[in-house]
């Protein structure tokens, strides 16, 4: 007898299960964010959030109740499936299937653990933000050891990114240029800009100005490695794309822009507000609201062309509603997270701030209202995936030889 779960047969992809919990930690995250008065720092604490949970209304109090209890279980599965992950890419490591993974063009797939890894310590500080009481009087301790922890992932993914480009660009002829008809190889430009946005944190919330430009260089550094390796990635895909068509078990990295545009999005806000908060460089709430629109209009684009290749491949219908499996279904997760996130910065930083939406009007609630459709939609689908890929094994009888 033998199990068959798909998750038996593991892919690195399979850390992309980890990061899309990570993200709907995120998107709850935006309730306090964004409604939870939070005087005197940028990001809400616990205080913060006692206080409005004691003296708020109803509905503030349902809202907080419902991030808290988002945030508490989405962290969870974060951790759950990176420490399962890392466990079994350790096991993956010594077998023939990752001699032969580490041989072809799949072997990009790596970078979803450092991807992983950068969203998992994202997440952790979320979690440590809304739960830990009094964390903000020693949080200017803690930056550097941040810092220091995104540094380590972004060498990791720069050493596998670093093996990949070495064997395929000094042994011509090894990378199928037909089987890059996808943007699946644009994992590493995710993986470097995950690593960016979190680097970039300290920007927003130091006051010590050494703090807030270590992070300013270092966020730019890993911001434009991800921005030069999508640009590559995105342009020699489109060509192979046209050439050969686009594959159907790869068609949700159709939709990976989605997130690049997010994460990079929110670095640069935070960049943003260290150059103003520490070095007097100001920019107006205008400018803020056509930024953030400009990265919404490319989501749109690159999102309708994704929609309609899984339409024309009938991806839903297999992979996801389907009984056919594959770990790259959760890609999915992450666009629909990230276009949550990233209209959430576009009403509060963008229409609120530069005075075109009033905070709490009926117009107000009617867009935030997309942006959680969005979010439950993608909780609904990471259980979907959940069930489908980890549920309880069936026992199978191995046919007599």
């Amino acid at each position: 007898m033998q199990p068959n779960r798909p998750a038996d047969k593991y892919s690195p992809l399979y850390f992309l299960a980890s990061v899309g919990a990570g993200g709907l930690s995120v998107t709850f995250f935006m309730y306090l964010m964004f409604w939870v008065p939070h005087p005197g720092q940028p990001v809400p604490v616990f205080e913060d959030i006692m206080t409005a949970f004691t003296t708020g209304s109803a509905g503030m109090k349902a809202a907080i109740v419902v991030a808290w209890l988002g945030i508490a279980a989405m962290v969870f599965l974060n951790l759950k499936y990176l420490i399962w992950n890392l466990k079994s890419f350790s096991a993956f490591r010594k077998t023939e299937a990752y001699t032969t993974l580490k041989n072809s063009n799949a072997e990009t797939t790596i970078l979803a653990m450092p991807l992983a890894l950068a969203m998992s310590v994202n997440g952790m500080f979320v979690a440590g933000l809304v739960f830990v009481p009094k964390l903000w009087l020693i949080v200017e301790y803690l930056f550097p050891f941040a810092m220091a922890a995104f540094l380590a992932i972004g060498i990791l993914a720069l050493i596998y990114i670093g093996d990949f480009l070495g064997r395929v660009l000094t042994k011509g002829g090894v990378f199928d240029v037909t089987a890059h008809n996808s943007f699946a190889q644009m994992l590493p430009a995710f993986a470097l800009a995950m690593t960016a946005v979190g680097f970039s944190a300290p920007a927003a919330m130091s006051t010590n100005t050494m703090v807030v430009g270590v992070s300013l260089v270092g966020s730019t550094f890993f911001g434009i490695a991800s921005i030069i390796y999508a640009v590559l990635a995105l342009f020699t895909a489109f060509n192979s794309m046209l050439h050969y068509g686009t594959s159907k078990e790869t068609a949700p990295t159709l939709l990976i822009v989605i997130p690049l545009m997010t994460i990079l999005g929110i670095m640069a806000l935070r960049q943003d507000h260290g150059l103003h908060a520490t070095f007097e460089v100001h920019g107006s709430a205008g400018e803020t609201m056509i930024f953030l629109a400009r990265l919404i209009a490319i989501q749109v684009l690159f999102g309708l062309l994704g929609l309609v290749m899984l339409a024309r491949h009938g991806y839903w219908k297999s992979y996801v509603f389907g009984n056919e499996t594959s770990p790259g279904s959760y890609a999915l997760v992450c666009p629909g997270v990230a276009l949550s996130v990233l209209l959430q910065f576009f009403i509060n930083s963008g229409l609120v701030q530069a005075g075109v939406l009033g905070k709490f009007s009926v117009m107000y609630w009617v867009i935030t209202g997309i942006a959680i459709v969005f979010q439950f939609a993608m909780v609904a689908l990471v259980v979907r995936l959940n069930k489908q890929h980890f549920g309880r094994a069936t026992p199978q009888a191995v046919p007599a030889e």
